[in-house]
């Protein structure tokens, strides 16, 4: 069995060509998700971000009018995944990518495949996707670690962003784009780990 080296310009998501968005997982927009349960969505969002730790993939966090007082910060399981100290930018704009400090913080990773998670599918996903596809980012949105008001809302949204270029993913797919070779030893059992939490499998190898 011989593997090719890792390939240098892929097509297809590595831990090197990728970055992951979480935008606002705060309380009041996760008590207000209808698609889906919502223990479900932050056990799986907990998940996506480990799976980005694991491949040392970059995380841009973001809320929304927390600076303001009318909302309180990423919810304390989802923080503590990213990261205590990690940098989160607060915002004004339903769009994240009409923030200057977000839209800088994104563009500076140098990564044009772009792993969105946000609350609401209709509004914090879609815009930013839109315009990170208008100007030229591949936009995947995680589907089963983001949710809408209402389940004709979220799907119906994610047809829209489908339609103009994003390109649809799971946990499970995203794990295996990520992992891809059982001789990356490295990484193995993290995945191992994580995609047993998620439910997908048990002892694959």
């Amino acid at each position: 069995m011989t593997s090719y080296a890792k390939r240098t310009d892929d097509h297809l998501l590595s831990p090197d060509n990728t970055v992951l968005t979480v935008i606002d997982y705060q309380p009041t927009q996760i008590n207000s998700i209808n698609s889906m349960n919502r223990s479900e969505l932050i056990r799986n969002t907990e998940i996506v971000i480990e799976l980005a730790k694991l491949y040392n993939i970059p995380i841009v966090l973001s809320t929304v009018n927390v600076e303001k007082g009318w909302n309180t910060d990423t919810i304390p399981v989802l923080k503590r995944a990213v990261g205590e100290d990690a940098i989160s930018y607060d915002r004004s704009s339903i769009n994240a990518w009409e923030d200057k400090e977000y839209n800088e913080a994104i563009k500076a990773t140098g990564r044009k495949k772009i792993l969105i998670l946000a609350l609401w599918t209709e509004a914090c996903l879609t815009f930013p996707t839109l315009d990170a596809i208008k100007e030229g980012f591949e936009v995947y949105p995680i589907v089963d670690a983001v949710g809408g008001t209402s389940l004709v809302a979220h799907e119906t949204a994610l047809r829209r962003v489908e339609q103009a270029g994003a390109q649809l993913t799971s946990i499970s797919q995203l794990a295996c784009e990520l992992q891809r070779d059982w001789n990356r030893e490295e990484t193995t059992d993290g995945f191992d780990e994580l995609l047993t939490k998620f439910g997908a499998f048990s002892n694959l190898r």
